[in-house]
């Protein structure tokens, strides 16, 4: 073996045992695998392992006991999500694509975004709000709000679930500051340390992001265009025996489908007889043109004995002003509350009464319904528009914004991301959206923000 061939294996060693030291697979303390067992692994010698054993302890990063073996030094370490997942470039990485996205100005073309244009959000209609707000009573502005947040909007959201066949008194719903903070209270809630949680697969990256960030070991559900594939969920509830298991029934980001009611019916009959919660994210909801059924909905007589269901409106209303919900058994709420208060003193009382305002003056109705004519009219249109750039659709939307399109010939997404990224423009590959790391030859499209001629234009360049 030649010196570089001796160096790339030590540095492979080490780099592996300090990946599973930055995601806390090993913590301080923590005895690392023997020399012998670690060799065997990573079928490389023992002399390569003493070595990048020896470096390791020369960073500080383990210390050697005599006789006992190697542990990891110090103590806790920052957690480094990036660590906690499969090994992805940045021009591929979901936390990076966020942070591009948010940060996108007018040159940058976002396709693969995943929000709404900002032209189609109601604009004047949040200025005539926050007007609106700014004249009501001092405690609007200046006090904490009620424990289980603004009344008002919580009757409101409770109507509004109603209509979509999910029966919940206000006091089930507990607002929050957002939808991700939804499921961030759901975490601390249910999980602990170690505690499986199955994702679909492909997901929301953010779901992954953040449940790893709560130590839950996350597996993915292997999706199909009607859905969850119902047999491998079933192999993998009973296999792992989940805390819960976290889906959109409608508008899936990223794949767009939305459940069939025989579909829903057997997802919830499956959890119930592994004794698996169900996190319902319905964000996307209010886009669809004809409601889907809600896991909730045909959960019980009040709609949530298994189901937890979390919702907001940042896609729809405005993200700058940010306000979500989580709707849940009334037994669960005081305890929930009292983690949401011990974490946050309460959610923000001005956004709550802005969104209140925006959804009961009729302007909410209005946007909502020109925003599902738009989108119906784009989704036809870029539909036509990928599959002339040798793209194919994987399933028909429902509605909403989503379109996730097959490479015909096969190759990798990441590949065409960075080609992309050269040109100013920002793509979602699909293995971003894995936690498998599979999807390979997918994108994802937000069709709002394809009507740029500019992105046709682009991608023909990239997939030439």
């Amino acid at each position: 073996m030649s010196l570089a061939d001796q160096v790339g294996r030590t540095e492979a060693v080490a780099a592996g045992i300090r990946q599973r030291i930055a995601a806390r697979a090993l913590p301080p303390g923590a005895r690392i695998p023997s020399v012998r067992a670690q060799a065997e692994a990573m079928g490389v010698s023992k002399s390569t392992v003493v070595e990048a054993y020896e470096r390791l302890a020369a960073e500080g990063a383990i210390v050697s006991r005599p006789g006992s073996g190697f542990y990891v030094a110090g103590k806790t370490r920052p957690l480094c999500l990036k660590a906690m997942g499969p090994e992805l470039d940045r021009a591929v990485d979901p936390l990076w694509l966020a942070k591009q996205s948010a940060l996108a100005g007018s040159t940058m073309m976002t396709p693969g975004g995943g929000n709404l244009p900002e032209t189609w959000l109601p604009d004047e209609a949040v200025r005539r709000g926050l007007r609106a707000v700014a004249r009501a009573e001092t405690a609007v502005l200046t006090r904490y709000d009620q424990p289980l947040g603004y009344g008002p909007l919580r009757a409101l959201i409770a109507r509004r679930g109603a209509e979509k066949g999910v029966v919940a008194d206000p006091d089930q719903i507990v607002l929050v500051d957002s939808a991700t903070q939804a499921l961030d209270l759901i975490g601390r809630f249910l999980l602990q340390p170690g505690d499986t949680v199955l994702v679909d697969d492909p997901c929301y990256f953010n779901f992954v992001a953040l449940l790893r960030a709560q130590r839950a070991t996350v597996i993915g559900v292997p999706m199909t265009p009607e859905g969850p594939d119902l047999a491998a969920l079933a192999t993998l509830l009973a296999e792992h025996r989940p805390r819960f298991y976290l889906t959109n029934s409608a508008l899936q980001n990223p794949t767009g489908t939305s459940l069939l009611p025989a579909t829903a019916h057997r997802i919830l009959r499956l959890c119930e007889a592994h004794e698996t919660l169900v996190v319902e994210d319905e964000i996307f909801g209010d886009l669809e043109p004809d409601a889907a059924p809600r896991l909730a909905g045909f959960d019980g007589f009040d709609g949530f004995e298994r189901v937890i269901q979390i919702g907001g409106f940042s896609k729809t209303l405005t993200a700058a002003a940010r306000c979500g919900w989580i709707a849940l058994r009334q037994d669960w709420v005081e305890s929930l509350v009292d983690l949401k208060l011990a974490l946050s003193l309460g959610n923000g009382h001005v956004c709550a009464a802005l969104a209140h305002g925006l959804l009961t003056d009729g302007s909410y109705r209005r946007t909502v319904a020109e925003t599902r004519r738009r989108l119906a009219g784009a989704m036809a249109q870029v539909s036509r528009d990928l599959s002339g750039c040798g793209l194919r659709i994987w399933a028909e939307p429902r509605g909403g914004y989503f379109l996730w399109m097959r490479l015909t010939d096969g190759r990798d997404a990441a590949d065409v991301a960075r080609r992309a990224l050269s040109r100013n423009m920002l793509l979602a590959p699909g293995v971003v959206f894995s936690p498998s790391g599979g999807w390979r030859d997918f994108l994802r499209f937000n069709v709002g923000h394809c009507a740029d001629p500019r992105v046709m234009e682009g991608l023909r360049a990239v997939l030439g």
